[in-house]
């Protein structure tokens, strides 16, 4: 979708998007004698003006006016970032597929400020994704029309900063979204690597990647025992993103790349495993964020990695009860292949504190079950060692919508985790799941290491649309990341 800022209404009749602040109608003024048939028509739809509700009619078709479709929608009373961004989504969730070709929105007299009405801009843009690559036979009506927005009467600077800071945010979660939602057969270890590769072209973020041998050299052993069941290579993959001084060390962002899990040996439920192609979803966010990052030419040091595997049961795949070696020298019992994404990351923040020397990490994965069952759909799990990074990561949240809730972390939980036979064991018992998940990871944690771990399974999909996304890949994560490393490294 076209973004254009303009400071007059165009003539034509295109779609015409009106905010409304609760029950103040004052700029329907703008209406003129259509003013009551649309007061009277939002009445009619039970329409108060709160946040994300609309109201459709249409006006004009007397003979002086062509026919145009009219929206109402609400605001509510507030007036920041977030506010603005559900007006966006809610208008073009409504308009997405209904036939008209152009939008415009008229800011005219609300009270949004510059960051705002570009915050506007990146709600609409994000709600009008659709992935229709594989749908070809889409009956007309259910195609997208909608080619072009345009925000009327928005303060000075408002493209400047939509231009400058959100558009390259928008990149970023379309990569994800397009990573996280296409199928496994596309999207394995390599060709996520050529995708990330093709759409940092330009962007001076610089892209490695380490195959098979490499790691086997470097002793990772942890993350190549969940790819042995496959016959697709693995590949980390890495980011590269230096816009701070030279010589300051980077802060690491960790993403969990499996880009399938069948749960290999200790297989899943064949119900809903298609679902599975998503378990990228950490690593899907970092690559996402890393090219916003670097489209807005951030100032800061950051180095992205991703662990990509594919767990599969096969003659070669490691079995429940086999004890493996990790890069950092521990052993680790297998008791559960299906508990692969803590075996992934172990090495990856090995990886990154003494190759990288990252003394900061934040580490992204769907990885528990258990954390769904916690928090639902609605709050990613926040795990961290150091209160100070855990609190800027929620203050990122919060200002993003990517929302965080901070669970536990305990001696009590790590111990649940001791293996008898060796360093660690990959699983606990049934209860507190997700916690002793973060506790492996901790293992992994050097001493003078700031971490935190977010376990996203329950929010990188959706099965209902949102307000800035439609159902399927929500993009979690990227903003919350990209927010993050300007609130604490620029």
């Amino acid at each position: 979708m076209q973004i254009r800022f303009a400071d007059q209404l165009p003539s034509s009749n295109h779609a015409l998007v009106l905010p409304v602040a609760g029950a103040d109608r004052g700029n329907l003024a703008s209406l003129g004698d259509a003013r009551a048939v649309v007061e009277a028509a939002a009445r009619a739809q039970r329409f108060e003006g709160e946040s994300g509700a609309v109201a459709e009619t249409f006006v004009g078709g007397d003979g002086s006016s062509p026919v145009r479709r009219l929206l109402l929608v609400g605001t509510g009373s507030a007036k920041d970032g977030a506010a603005a961004e559900k007006l966006g989504g809610a208008a073009v969730g409504r308009l997405l597929t209904s036939g008209e070709r152009t939008v415009a929105i008229d800011l005219t007299g609300a009270a949004f400020d510059a960051d705002a009405a570009a915050r506007l801009a990146l709600g609409a843009a994000a709600r009008g994704w659709r992935h229709d690559r594989y749908r070809t036979r889409l009956k007309e009506k259910q195609k997208v029309s909608l080619e072009e927005l345009i925000i009327v009467g928005a303060p000075k600077g408002s493209e400047e900063r939509w231009n400058e800071r959100y558009s390259a945010v928008l990149d970023g979660l379309k990569l994800t979204r397009e990573l996280v939602t296409e199928p496994a057969n596309i999207i394995y270890a390599e060709t996520f690597v050529e995708r990330v590769r093709k759409a940092a072209e330009g962007s001076g973020l610089v892209v490695e990647a380490l195959g098979q041998a490499e790691m086997e050299k470097l002793g990772m052993g942890s993350l190549l025992c969940v790819n042995q069941g496959t016959v697709r290579e693995p590949r980390l993959l890495i980011m590269r993103w230096n816009g701070g001084a030279e010589g300051d060390k980077p802060l690491a962002l960790i993403g969990k790349g499996v880009t399938f899990d069948t749960g290999g040996i200790s297989i899943k439920p064949a119900a809903g495993m298609e679902a599975m192609k998503w378990d990228m979803g950490g690593a899907g966010a970092v690559a996402g964020a890393m090219l916003a990052i670097a489209k807005r030419k951030a100032r800061a040091n950051v180095v992205g990695l991703c662990g990509l595997v594919e767990n599969m049961p096969s003659g070669s795949a490691t079995r429940p009860g086999d004890v493996v070696t990790s890069m950092n020298g521990q052993t680790i019992e297998v008791i559960n292949t299906d508990a692969e994404g803590r075996l992934v990351l172990a090495d990856v923040i090995t990886y990154a504190q003494r190759e990288i020397g990252a003394r900061r990490l934040v580490d992204l994965a769907t990885l528990t079950g258990a954390m769904l069952v916690a928090l639902g759909h609605e709050h990613a799990g926040l795990f961290s060692n150091n209160d100070t990074l855990a609190g800027e990561l929620l203050v990122a949240a919060k200002e993003t919508g990517d929302k965080l809730w901070r669970m536990p972390l305990g001696e009590a939980y790590d111990r649940l985790i001791d293996s008898p036979i060796a360093d660690i064991k990959n699983v606990g018992p049934r209860e507190a799941g997700s916690i002793t998940a973060a506790q492996f990871l901790a293992r992994f944690v050097e001493e003078g290491t700031e971490w935190a771990h977010l376990d996203i399974a329950g929010t990188v999909w959706s099965d209902k649309p949102g307000t800035t996304f439609d159902k399927g890949a929500t993009g979690f994560g990227v903003r919350l990341l990209d927010r993050f490393v300007e609130l604490v490294a620029e």
